[in-house]
């Protein structure tokens, strides 16, 4: 189901579908919807990511990757059948999702863990939901027992988002990882999907 988002949540520099930048002033309420990312996505993708990774804990990641370790990410989620999705605005990128392999080994081949990241801009207006609702839809449908959620840092954001959709907290890493010269927790959320 799609998201109305009102047009002053939005920027006026987002990122069409088919181009890196453009100014985007909608006039009236707008319809997020949530296809499957293409590589025409990746150069929006990869700024939104990026962003989070230079300026939030929501990442442990220290480097933004480029554009090209993007499509390669995405490829890799791809070819173990699992999906990576975006969420469009009227042809705007403004956050994305995807669920990869939990762990490596065989056994752990049900269980997915799922990325999200939403526009600043956006947060508060439906596409996380709406993006991670779609994601669980997808692992359902093809057969996934459990999603698992890693939460770095604080992020009362994610944890109310996860909460909503019915993750529960299944455990706590204290000081897991060190960005921005600080200790960091990580929570791990799950929900089951069958």
């Amino acid at each position: 189901m799609p998201s109305t988002i009102p047009p002053r949540a939005i920027a006026n520099s987002l990122s069409p579908r088919s181009a890196a930048s453009s100014v985007y002033e909608p006039a009236t309420d707008s319809k997020c919807i949530v296809p499957p990312a293409t590589p025409e996505d990746m150069p929006s993708i990869t700024a939104i990511y990026a962003r989070f990774v230079a300026t939030s804990t929501a990442t442990f990641e220290i480097t933004p990757p480029d554009e090209a370790e993007m499509l390669r990410r995405r490829q890799a989620v791809l070819d173990r059948g699992l999906p990576y999705l975006a969420a469009e605005l009227e042809g705007f990128i403004v956050g994305f999702s995807y669920a990869s392999q939990f762990r490596t080994r065989e056994g752990y081949r049900f269980t997915v863990e799922d990325s999200i990241y939403v526009r600043p801009d956006c947060i508060g207006h439906g596409v996380g939901k709406l993006l991670l609702g779609e994601l669980i839809a997808h692992c359902q449908a093809i057969g996934c027992h459990s999603m698992v959620a890693c939460i770095c840092g604080v992020n009362p954001v994610s944890e109310a988002l996860h909460t909503s959709l019915g993750f529960q907290q299944a455990g706590l890493l204290p000081e897991a990882g060190n960005k921005f010269g600080q200790w960091l927790d990580l929570q791990i959320m799950q929900r089951g999907l069958q």
